[in-house]
């Protein structure tokens, strides 16, 4: 007679954490922007840059400390994320610095009494960016625990959406909070912070939300008193495109709740309504508040400044040097530093440092950077898809959507496609609120991305089965 034992372990089997491409990807990540440093003092100067060295082990460091926080605390996370954004961030302070050499804006600054030097702030800012990035794979450890301040978010995105009302406004827009010299965008952060309250809100409503009255040309129309929460956001969006002139914080936020209403319920209705109430918003605010009509105007006849005898509302030739420097940049452009993008003057490094990549990068490179965007769109929509709960799909929905929203609306706006918004290109532009904000958001989704890909535990072997014999005769 003889006897056997048979036990089995279940092992966790799930995909690998793939960090090391992560970090090889993070190698060519920072080796771009330090070859397009060097490029760019070449091409100014005939030799390379002083800062140049300390320009690389700064960015490096920066790339190091994200990536040893990624691999310790959230090892399953996407290997995209953070080498995108490390580039999209490193090659924008190329791009500032290389404005910083203009000639042209250190009169202007000289004249305005302000310091032309905004890359080593922008590398300051970067830097804080980052220790908010680790900071949120710090201590957020699970993301569905900001499920429990849905309506606590509410508040603090109405406080930071209407903070900017009560200061003055700068470029006819009041989007800043400025105490004591020290300015801050809350729009910046009030996104994230919409879209947990959001996510949050359609993960207990969407069922009640999906519901339909009746069947009208194709389309399933919502129930009359589920139409409740997207006149509110409607409302609430123009009220800070009327108090605040803020085109861009008005068309993200609504945006961003269609999309995650879409999302959530499944109904191509509520895009519809979403697309009608924001053109019927946009024309009925553009027509009455001066500053949007204006903006508007600008946008309907980019050249009409240089005209004999110009309109009054033509007060700007902004758009019309942007066009300019596209055209001027062809497929392959001028060539880093050897383009002429510094006569859009200060806004050159908002919105309108577009301008320099189309200009001095061609078409060429506005493809390179936009495909960048979209590629960490897709990764953020890819860890939508593979989130397991309900609250994590919506949010990282969410924030890709907040993020291909802003782009959207700044390229939109620089090559004329629509009116502009003012708002900053993430990473790239010029902007503390801006790059500490994203970062944040790339830290979110990264956590988001972790706990979709992280395998399953193996679950405990059983003593009984450990202690069972098989005998056989």
């Amino acid at each position: 007679m003889s006897s056997t034992t048979n036990t089995t372990t279940i092992s966790s089997v799930g995909a690998p954490s793939r960090r090391n491409t992560e970090l090889a990807l993070l190698v060519f990540a920072v080796l771009i922007p330090i070859f397009a440093y060097a490029n760019v003092g070449l091409a100014l100067d005939g030799e390379m840059p002083t800062g140049m060295l300390g320009y690389g082990l700064g960015l490096g460091l920066l790339a190091g400390v994200g990536h040893l926080m990624v691999r310790k605390f959230a090892p399953y996370a996407d290997p995209l994320m953070l080498p995108i954004a490390t580039l999209l961030n490193g090659l924008g302070l190329v791009l500032i610095w290389r404005l910083d050499q203009s000639p042209r804006l250190e009169r202007l600054a000289k004249l305005q009494g302000i310091s032309n030097s905004a890359a080593p702030t922008q590398l300051l800012y970067s830097a804080v960016g980052i220790a908010l990035f680790v900071g949120v794979l710090l201590f957020l450890k699970d993301h569905r625990i900001l499920q429990r301040y849905t309506y606590i978010s509410m508040v603090v995105a109405l406080v930071m959406l209407i903070a900017p009302i009560f200061f003055p406004a700068i470029n006819g827009a009041k989007i800043w909070v400025s105490i004591g010299g020290f300015s801050i965008q809350p729009a910046e952060f009030a996104k994230i912070v919409l879209a947990v309250f959001f996510a949050g809100y359609l993960m207990v409503k969407r069922d009640a939300l999906a519901l339909a009255s009746r069947r009208f040309m194709g389309l399933y129309l919502p129930r009359g008193r589920d139409l409740g929460p997207i006149l509110v956001v409607w409302a609430m969006s123009l009220l800070i495109l009327v108090f605040e002139t803020d085109l861009g914080t008005s068309m993200l936020f609504f945006g961003m709740f269609v999309v995650m209403l879409y999302v959530a319920t499944e109904r191509t209705s509520w895009i519809v309504f979403g697309l009608l109430m924001s053109s019927a918003g946009a024309a009925i605010v553009g027509s009455v508040e001066p500053h949007v009509n204006v903006r508007v105007m600008a946008w309907l006849h980019p050249f009409a400044v240089f005209d004999a005898n110009p309109p009054s509302w033509a007060t700007t030739d902004q758009i019309a040097q942007s066009l300019f420097a596209f055209g001027s940049g062809g497929i392959f452009g001028t060539g880093l530093g050897q383009g002429n993008s510094d006569l859009i003057q200060f806004a050159a490094k908002a919105d309108f440092i577009l301008g320099t990549v189309g200009e001095e990068l061609g078409l060429a490179g506005m493809m390179a950077f936009l495909l960048l965007y979209g590629l960490l769109v897709e990764r953020g929509v890819r860890t939508a898809l593979a989130a397991r709960d309900p609250f994590g799909k919506l949010f990282a929905i969410g924030l890709s959507a907040a993020f291909a929203i802003q782009i959207f609306a700044v390229v939109g706006g620089v090559t004329g496609l629509i009116p502009l918004t003012g708002m900053n290109m993430p990473f790239i532009a010029q902007g503390g609120s801006s790059v500490i904000a994203n970062w944040a958001l790339v830290a979110i989704l990264l956590r988001i991305s972790d706990t979709a890909r992280r395998p399953a535990p193996a679950p405990a072997p059983s003593p009984d089965a450990e202690m069972t014999q098989v005998v056989r005769p």
